[in-house]
């Protein structure tokens, strides 16, 4: 599968060395890039979505599609799986980007597909056919702000959402890992991943007053896993593909997902 970022001996920023960068995370950094693409092309290339295939997890969100049980996927992934998987462009928030689009990155003017993706299979960097500046598929640098779509249906989404499940992140990179703290407060949250993250303990009254400043209903801080009233918090403490297969199962729709992943080629 893709590999994540932060992992220890898998992630990307470890596998970065190659690339000669002054630290791993320039290759996602806009100064670094204009002074020297070619590091971000060559990575680029490792992560295209037509190298890999949507997991279970993706197929499960998939399942909850067709089940007309999903309310919206809010995503940090840049492979474009959902896509991949089945789910509609609309039902997705990439809130980092993705490489479903390019722009120029000085005059804002669209790159062809097929120019980019040429570019990102030869792992060479992509050029403005009106200006000359470099183009770089859709993806959130650092410095960048995320999508106003990210925002705009944040606040909407959650002010209806009946359950919010995460699956499959750190929750450390802001504002997306503030998510948590967006539904209801009566709103049941479960949380499926291999180590346990967004706890209570571990937020600050600073985040809780910057996003009801910008608007958010946040009456709640993080997860809750471990306190005596606790009454919405749930937690599956492993790999998210195996989390969703017994969530599938609890619901009854577990051949329909062995079916999904069979027709995935697992």
């Amino acid at each position: 599968g893709i590999p994540d970022f932060r992992t220890p001996g898998t992630g990307l920023y470890d596998n970065l060395q190659k690339y000669d960068l002054p630290e791993p995370t320039a290759v996602f950094e806009l100064g670094f890039f204009r002074s020297n693409p070619r590091p971000f092309f060559q990575l680029a290339r490792e992560l295209r979505p037509e190298r890999y295939r949507p997991t279970p997890a993706h197929l499960f969100m998939r399942l909850l599609h067709d089940k007309g049980a999903l309310g919206r996927v809010f995503t940090q992934n840049i492979d474009s799986l959902e896509r991949v998987a089945g789910i509609p462009a609309d039902k997705v928030v990439a809130a980092h980007g993705n490489f479903d689009g390019a722009h120029c990155v000085e005059c804002g003017a669209v790159c062809d597909d097929r120019v980019m993706s040429d570019g990102i299979e030869a792992g060479e960097p992509v050029r403005c056919e009106y200006c000359g500046g470099l183009c770089k598929p859709d993806i959130v640098f650092f410095g960048e702000s995320l999508p106003p779509r990210f925002f705009r249906l944040m606040q909407t989404d959650f002010a209806e959402c009946d359950l919010l499940i995460v699956m499959g992140t750190s929750l450390t990179v802001q504002p997306f890992a503030s998510i948590v703290e967006a539904p209801h407060a009566r709103t049941p949250r479960l949380l499926i991943n291999r180590e346990r993250c967004g706890e209570r303990h571990r937020m600050g009254g600073e985040r809780l007053r910057r996003l009801r400043q910008l608007g958010f209903n946040v009456t709640d801080g993080g997860f809750d896993f471990d306190e005596d009233t606790n009454y919405r918090d749930a937690l599956f403490e492993g790999d998210c593909d195996e989390g969703v297969a017994r969530l599938a199962a609890a619901l009854g729709w577990g051949e329909e997902l062995r079916g999904l992943v069979r027709a995935h080629g697992w």
